[in-house]
């Protein structure tokens, strides 16, 4: 079950955002200076073979897995995007659903509708910005 952590440091200037975990997924959402969505990423299968998928409003999606070359016993590099396969789409969409079921529902809602027109090709439009 996702749950909000606290704290989260606000690197960027006019930029907000909250950060969601659980054992599978990671989820980031940032936000404009009125609080309205700007994109988030959505991290899954955390620690066997992560993936992401990002999405900024008025942008495409994008499906990448999540490359630090961990290797046992020593500290993992940075973390960087590479292009890679097909996005499993009904299996991921299945567990976000239950696993957000105690996040704000707008903001797991607006994850959903992004991964279903994902799923099916479709090229997210602007959204109305959930808050």
């Amino acid at each position: 079950m996702l749950y909000e952590l606290k704290n989260i440091a606000q690197k960027e200037t006019g930029v907000f955002r909250r950060w969601f975990e659980d054992n599978y997924f990671e989820l980031i959402v940032w936000y404009y200076h009125d609080r309205s969505v700007k994109g988030f990423q959505l991290c899954y299968d955390r620690f066997r073979d992560e993936h992401a998928i990002t999405w900024f409003d008025g942008k495409d999606v994008e499906h990448n897995r999540v490359d630090d070359e961990r290797k046992q016993g020593s500290y993992a590099p940075t973390a960087i995007l590479v292009a890679d396969g097909v996005f499993p789409a009904a299996a991921v969409i299945s567990r976000f659903r239950e696993a957000s079921a105690q996040i704000d529902p707008e903001i797991a809602g607006l994850v959903l509708r992004v991964l279903a027109d994902h799923a099916r090709g479709s090229r997210p439009k602007r959204r109305e910005r959930a808050r």
